[in-house]
């Protein structure tokens, strides 16, 4: 789902320890206090990056060099020796890109990037017991991974296979030559993204060091033939101040609402046995929303981040306001609004679920929507809650769709009717998320169950009703593969 800011009930000090009062005075553990110290360093260093080391003051080499030493610095800060294994695994995969073929680079990158991520959440969790339930080294872990295999596909579209067989979206960000070792070290490791995230593009990235980032984003929606005759420079602050705030709101409804609802209470005596089925149901409800806020913390903190150095102008919105929401990582309004499971997934962890799509969901011949289901947990780690989620969330996802075939048109034929349909199925939505994702923030298999067993198993049963019984109407095509310019070409020419 960027990789997760994982919750403490327990921790251990993997960086420095020179927060440890602030933690004590704030009850936070020590490994979260960190983070967030290091991403507000990091917000630091990301105005004095964007002010005193503009593309017009210093070469790209000089950008690369500084974005990766405080890259570098910051993982250590957080997380001591373990950021060594970010280190290894960043070598090993620029071994193969510079020496593997191009037909091969990228399944070698991405079964060494996910084999290494797999052998590091194993012996974390069940041979060394650490890490548990902690904020460690896991998570710029997954970053990395995410970057590594993203790049090694893009390599491989840009020289490994012809235009025609790409996608329009695989065409515009295959690469069309192998990185230099400071580049492919400083897309990794750079400051602005090795803490929390988000994934980016390569080639975004590189534009973004050489100053040809926001000028290519207004391009691309044909600025100068809206009546402009010069390229502007955006500023990103106001986009920065906006994510701040958001921010803030998010680390007090943390400090309070996440701390008044606890997800131990859904395995407490009297959810699991004395609470009515319609109370579990609204409980679960607002322990789930409860949980929410630290995500929207770290997320919309990273995000401010990168904005803060000048990186994640998206273009132009529909209102012709400059927009920075490239590396956005979730959609808080679509997601507390949205009326479908879809809809929800793809506003969470939205980077995530990109790469997610361009990796695997786009390539696969045979079943993508289990295999992303799969990757997706593999990703995250080896915690038995996870696969409990993602397991349910192939249910889930497979009733939802063929619900939404079967039945929707039925209520577009009046407003009142749509108006009905909305808000049926954005709570149905809102619940079956909430049922979903339980697993997912407890981790481990006894709650799970136990939870579970106290609500019935509804959902999975409903779900599991819905696909034996209710007809499945045939995915259209275009909505499984994405056109190739080949293809493109093709209707064209008929």
């Amino acid at each position: 789902m960027a990789a997760e800011p994982r919750s403490s009930l327990s921790y251990r000090t993997t960086g420095s320890t020179c927060l440890h009062p602030l933690s004590e005075l704030l009850g936070i553990p020590l490994d979260q206090v960190n983070f967030v110290a290091c991403q507000l360093f990091a917000l630091c260093a990301a105005f004095w990056f964007r002010l005193y080391l503009s593309p017009g003051k210093t070469s790209p080499d000089v950008r690369h060099a500084f974005a990766t030493i405080f890259g570098v610095y910051f993982v250590i800060f957080c997380f001591g020796w373990y950021s060594v294994h970010l280190f290894v695994l960043v070598l090993m995969c620029y071994g193969i890109m510079v020496t593997a073929s191009i037909s091969n680079i990228h399944r070698y990158s991405f079964f060494v990037a996910m084999g290494y991520l797999t052998v590091c959440h194993i012996s974390r969790i069940y041979i060394f017991h650490y890490g548990i339930l902690t904020t460690d080294f896991s998570g710029p872990l997954m970053i990395v991974t995410q970057k590594i295999t993203t790049l090694a596909f893009q390599v491989h579209d840009g020289l490994g296979r012809r235009a025609e067989d790409l996608s329009s979206e695989q065409h515009r960000l295959a690469v069309k030559a192998k990185p230099s070792f400071l580049e492919y070290v400083s897309y990794l490791l750079n400051f602005m993204s090795i803490i929390a995230g988000p994934c980016n593009n390569f080639k975004d990235y590189i534009a973004f060091i050489e100053g040809r980032h926001t000028h290519i984003k207004l391009l691309e929606v044909n600025w100068k033939e809206k009546g402009f005759h010069s390229l502007p420079e955006p500023s990103p602050t106001g986009a920065v101040m906006h994510k701040l705030c958001m921010t803030l709101v998010s680390l007090l409804l943390f400090l309070t609402l996440t701390k008044t609802f606890p997800v131990a209470s859904l395995v407490d005596d009297w959810f699991v046995h004395e609470a009515n089925f319609l109370t579990r149901l609204c409980y679960l409800y607002v322990v789930m929303q409860a949980s929410k806020p630290k995500y929207y913390f770290a997320w919309t903190l990273a995000d401010a981040v990168n904005n803060a150095a000048g990186f994640g102008f998206s273009g132009v919105d529909k209102n012709g306001n400059f927009s920075w929401d490239l590396l956005s990582n979730l959609n808080i309004w679509k997601i507390e609004t949205a009326t479908s499971f879809k809809m929800y997934v793809e506003n969470w962890n939205i980077q995530t679920a990109t790469w997610l799509k361009r990796v695997c969901y786009e390539r696969v011949p045979w079943y993508p929507t289990v295999l992303t289901f799969i990757l997706s947990a593999l990703w995250h780690g080896v915690y038995p809650g996870y696969y409990f989620t993602f397991l349910t969330g192939i249910l889930v996802t497979l009733a939802a769709r063929t619900v939404r075939k079967n039945y929707r048109h039925y209520f577009l034929s009046s407003k009142a009717l749509k108006v009905v349909y909305d808000i049926v199925t954005w709570a149905v939505t809102q619940l079956a998320v909430s049922y979903t994702v339980a697993p997912f923030v407890m981790l481990a298999v006894e709650p799970t169950i136990s939870l579970y067993k106290s609500m019935y198993f509804y959902l999975h049963i409903i779900s599991l009703l819905i696909i034996l019984f209710l007809p499945i109407k045939p995915q259209a095509h275009n909505q499984r593969w994405p056109q190739t310019l080949n293809s493109v070409n093709k209707k064209k020419m008929d």
